[in-house]
């Protein structure tokens, strides 16, 4: 048996069966970390010994009866913008190389309710600001279907974790794609949930108004699984919404029997490869089999929605990365003679080319004399981009496009041409504009053997809707 070939509920099963024990899972993705991070590069901190620890406690306490959580003593990773408590956050930055954060975001504390073990922080573009993991300050991560192609971003050591079998599951952050775009990249399953659904506190903030916390995982099941997990509530966050817990589970049901689905024909036109199309052909040939109702119908957000995203987000981490400032905590320079050259080497020094690039862009929306035409004309748009979800959803109960354009592109193909890097989220960004959830399902290969991801659009809290429709798929293509 190759333990780290199973998916999270084979792994609980066979916990529950006594066929594995806590300590031989987590020794087998130890090994499984130790032979492949040289190639994939997805750690920037490993917890090898602090993990073996915890196994045991928890192996312990499941035998004495003290802790009864079904999914205690199952590993997780967790990217590197996530608060742990007593472990570093760097958000893959020089600014936060040595930052151990002294408190755990709610969703760290709800992982640690369940006892599940951590075996690291997973690499991430700097700030999660980008979309190959190649902004990241410390290393590059490589996509494990073929380490000469990117793994998407931000959250590619998330994703090529997952992918590589180094962790079962793993947390990463959604700001315009950051999860769905490197699941697709790596062949794995993407979740971005509603805006508010999961709690936000200890996520180092990029864009207030756009991140999202959400699982990334081998399957659709365990995908479910996490994300019941990790919603809730919290009053420490202003924008966590009140809503009744849901058990993602239930809705894993393989019946789309007159699902309505809406094919936006914007995002099949131009700059979508054709090997990308000719997949999501196929999915939407195996729905209409299914008795799913496929018809075509126009949502025209795409070619506003990512203008729009990169003036908001870029204006919010302006004013979030203000912070940092070489005086308070994170990085600072030894490079000053005044206290302007503490802020502006300590800043110079510690950011990366893309998060300045932002930083500079985001000030210039928000400056005297362009906001109203840049950042105030973004936010208008913004409403007419949630207007035309809302008018799509009155008809469909699922959307379905493309992940992304293409499949995964060379490393260091992109790095001059920022303009067309941006381009690789075109399909994922309206998303968080109108903060309405979607998940990425792989759905075929390209013929280099990369992995192609279909993404699923749903309403407000239709996270079970998705769940369905994903599930049906998966297990239909599994036949």
């Amino acid at each position: 048996m190759n333990i780290t070939e199973l998916t999270v509920h084979e792994l609980k099963d066979k916990l529950q069966k006594k066929e594995l024990t806590i300590t031989e899972i987590t020794k087998a993705y130890i090994e499984k970390i130790k032979e492949k991070e040289g190639d994939i590069g997805a750690f920037v901190t490993t917890l090898e010994e602090q993990a073996i620890e915890q196994a045991e406690t928890i192996e312990k306490g499941t035998v004495n009866g003290t802790i009864s959580s079904p999914l205690a003593g199952i590993p997780i990773g967790i990217k590197d913008n996530i608060c742990t408590k007593g472990i570093k956050t760097t958000c893959s930055s020089k600014m936060l190389e040595n930052f151990v954060s002294p408190y755990d975001a709610t969703v760290i504390e709800k992982l640690k309710q369940e006892n599940l073990i951590f075996l690291g922080k997973l690499n991430m573009d700097e700030f999660a600001m980008g979309s190959s993991t190649e902004n990241s300050a410390f290393k590059k991560t490589k996509n494990p279907w073929d380490l000469t192609k990117v793994p998407g971003g931000s959250s590619g050591g998330s994703a090529a974790a997952v992918a590589a079998n180094m962790v079962p599951w793993a947390l990463g952050s959604d700001t315009g794609g950051s999860i769905r775009q490197p699941a697709g990249f790596c062949g794995v399953v993407g979740m971005k949930p509603t805006y508010g659904l999961v709690s936000r506190y200890g996520l180092v903030a990029f864009a207030s108004s756009l991140d999202q916390i959400g699982p990334i995982t081998k399957d659709v099941e365990d995908n479910a699984i996490l994300l019941n997990l990790i919603t809730g509530h919290d009053k420490r966050d202003s924008t966590s919404l009140k809503i009744d817990k849901r058990d993602y589970t239930k809705s894993l049901v393989k019946d789309v029997k007159g699902l309505k689905i809406g094919v936006p024909k914007e995002f099949f036109g131009e700059g979508i490869n054709g090997e990308v199309k000719k997949a999501l052909q196929k999915v939407l040939e195996n729905y209409k089999e299914l008795g799913a109702v496929v018809e075509e119908c126009s949502l025209n957000v795409a070619e506003y929605s990512l203008a729009t995203y990169y003036i908001i987000a870029c204006a919010e981490a302006s004013s979030n990365l203000g912070r940092f400032d070489g005086i308070r905590y994170g990085y600072r320079t030894e490079n000053f003679k005044s206290l302007k050259d503490i802020y502006r080497n300590s800043r110079s020094e510690g950011f990366g080319a893309e998060v300045k690039r932002r930083i500079i862009l985001g000030t210039y929306v928000l400056s005297s004399g362009y906001y109203d035409a840049y950042y105030k004309k973004a936010q208008q748009v913004r409403t007419l981009v949630k207007q035309e979800f809302k008018k799509a959803f009155d008809k469909y109960d699922i959307l379905i496009t493309p992940t992304t354009p293409t499949t995964a592109f060379e490393i260091g193909s992109k790095s001059d041409n920022p303009l067309e890097m941006y381009l690789a989220d075109i399909c994922t960004v309206s998303v968080n504009i109108a903060g309405v959830p979607a998940i990425s399902i792989p759905c075929g290969f390209d013929s280099n053997g990369l992995p192609i991801g279909c993404q699923l659009i749903g309403n407000h809290f239709e996270e079970e809707t998705l769940y369905r429709a994903a599930y049906t798929y998966e297990e239909e293509r599994q036949m």
